[in-house]
């Protein structure tokens, strides 16, 4: 690992409101499937990291949920993990929709450090348009390091890092330039699985459903994977299994499509769906699954 002390290296927290597009960013700018992303706001549940190395700069961004803490033990541990990514972070990326009101913006600066806004789906506006915007967040000009427009379309995220990098402490690298991620294979499996889970149903199966890897055997081509989604209710379990099994079957080759397509080689999925009541209520049964019971 580099260890030369004139080189840049930080946390960075992504922050945002739910599905302000936290997770697709990331995967973007490591170029790589990394964090979970599903169209429904609230699927990120705990910090995750991805880490980008340019230069004589390594960026380590901490992926986090949104900061709304209603809903239970599980958003409560949601909320606060965000909250303890920026606490312990160099500094803080803000992601905004171009189209977005500063409200959002205007509440996170009662908790906010140093940090960098980045305007979203700018491509989406004209110059002028986004001259305007830009000017709306001038009157927080003495809040801000920076802001910057950005695309993940365009896929050019120079001007982005090379201002993030600007604002790090000069700091050996901590992790090898070669990693992307904090998370083992079989976490990120397990986030496939429930990432298809979200995706293959609407409002029917509310967010208390999880997923994890009960077994798991890698490959050089071939990953042999033992994974259940838990559920809180009857009512969900009939949702999830489907008539004649429909419904977990099209969970299963939406997640094995997934991992395929993010390890590069076949993957073979034995999915099952048990109950577990009120786990997302239960501290132990949180901890269990990796969310610490809100702690």
């Amino acid at each position: 690992m580099r260890q030369d002390i004139s080189s840049k290296a930080g946390f960075v927290a992504i922050i945002g409101r739910p599905n302000a597009g936290k997770s697709t960013l990331l995967n973007a700018l490591v170029n790589d499937r990394v964090a979970m992303t599903s169209r429904k706001a609230g699927a990120t549940r705990r910090k995750q990291l991805a880490i980008v190395t340019i230069d004589n700069a390594q960026i380590v961004f901490i992926d986090t949920p949104g900061l709304d803490g209603r809903g239970g033990k599980l958003r409560e541990f949601m909320r606060k993990e965000a909250l303890s990514a920026i606490k312990n972070a160099d500094l803080s990326l803000f992601l905004a929709d171009m189209a977005d009101k500063t409200d959002e913006y205007e509440r996170f600066l009662s908790i906010a450090g140093p940090h960098i806004v980045a305007l979203t789906k700018a491509d989406n506006f004209t110059h002028d348009q986004r001259l305007k915007k830009l000017a709306e967040y001038q009157r927080f000009s003495d809040r801000f390091l920076a802001i910057v427009p950005v695309s993940a379309k365009k896929n050019d995220f120079k001007p982005l890092l090379g201002e993030i990098a600007a604002h790090l402490p000069e700091h050996p690298f901590y992790y090898d330039p070669d990693e992307l991620t904090d998370l083992s294979l079989r976490e990120i499996y397990a986030e496939m699985i429930r990432e298809a889970l979200l995706d293959s149903f609407n409002d029917e199966v509310p967010y208390s459903c999880g997923a994890e890897v009960e077994s798991f055997v890698e490959g050089k081509r071939l990953d042999k994977i033992g994974a259940t989604i838990f559920v809180e209710k009857p009512s969900q379990m009939a949702i999830v299994i489907g008539k004649n099994g429909a419904g977990i079957k099209r969970v299963g080759v939406k997640a094995r499509r997934l991992m395929e397509q993010f390890s590069s080689k076949k993957v073979f999925l034995k999915l099952e769906a048990r109950l577990l009541k009120s786990w997302s209520k239960d501290d132990k049964l949180l901890a269990r699954f990796g969310y610490k019971g809100g702690e």
